[in-house]
């Protein structure tokens, strides 16, 4: 019994013909995307260096582009089920060469053909299962991180609220120094002021004691001066400047001399 024909294999398939490149540099990327999966096969082609995967690449979209919109079917559930290169045409030039001869070049064509087909059910089972899975583990990740960033943001309130409190603390601490200082200050102001006070009552009073000292002093010394005025030498000038007594014999002794 012969096998399936490659015209008659099912699923949605997209044809190139005639494309300009050689089926041989043509199999060796179509051998990369066969038997993967949509996802897979674009991201192979899309970094895949030759020049021909972009063709391909343009031909397996085209495939999807085909299951989408003939078939209703998804492309996601959809893989890479057969692939190949047929040679088409070769195109004949020649190039002149040397002693009047001409060289042949050749330059070939292939037919490209992608077809995809519908996953089988229980890959698909499976595959669901893990596209679920990956869904809540990222579901679960982005719950953990705000989880984490609400933790975060609820301890960085807290540290400010604490930080505000300390601040809060320390400025009414600042305040009540500042109050003992000034308090302290006054005080020792004060207490300046009347150690000031003091010494001057103390001197005052010592210059009021030496003030009655010497006004003693000189009531004493007035005092005996007084004593020895009359007694004195104050006494014996005061009789030595008083005139003589004038006797009645220097008085009768005057008219006569003036006669003479």
């Amino acid at each position: 019994m012969t096998g399936v024909k490659t015209n008659e294999r099912p699923g949605t398939r997209a044809v190139l013909r005639h494309s300009r490149v050689s089926a041989y540099k043509a199999r060796e990327v179509l051998d990369l995307i066969r038997g993967e999966d949509y996802e897979r096969a674009t991201e192979l082609l899309e970094h895949c260096d030759r020049g021909v995967a972009v063709v391909i690449g343009k031909l397996l979209n085209s495939a999807a582009a085909n299951a989408r919109h003939n078939d209703g079917l998804n492309p996601e559930e959809m893989y890479v089920s057969a692939c190949f290169a047929d040679e088409g045409t070769t195109l004949k030039r020649w190039r002149p060469r040397a002693r009047g001869r001409a060289t042949r070049i050749r330059k070939r064509t292939c037919h490209i053909t992608v077809i995809l087909s519908r996953l089988p059910e229980d890959q698909l089972a499976r595959r669901r299962a893990r596209v679920a899975a990956e869904q809540s583990q990222r579901r679960a990740r982005r719950v953990a991180g705000g989880l984490r960033r609400s933790r975060v943001s609820a301890s960085a309130g807290k540290a400010a609220g604490a930080e505000t409190e300390t601040t809060t603390e320390a400025l009414a601490a600042l305040e009540e120094a500042r109050a003992l200082e000034t308090t302290s200050h006054h005080e020792e102001l004060e207490a300046e002021a009347q150690s000031a006070l003091d010494q001057e009552g103390h001197e005052e009073h010592g210059h009021d004691e030496v003030a009655g000292a010497v006004d003693e002093g000189k009531d004493e010394a007035g005092d005996d001066e007084t004593d020895e005025g009359p007694t004195g030498d104050v006494g014996d000038d005061e009789a030595g400047v008083s005139p003589p007594e004038s006797s009645d014999d220097d008085a009768d002794a005057d008219p006569a001399g003036e006669e003479n």
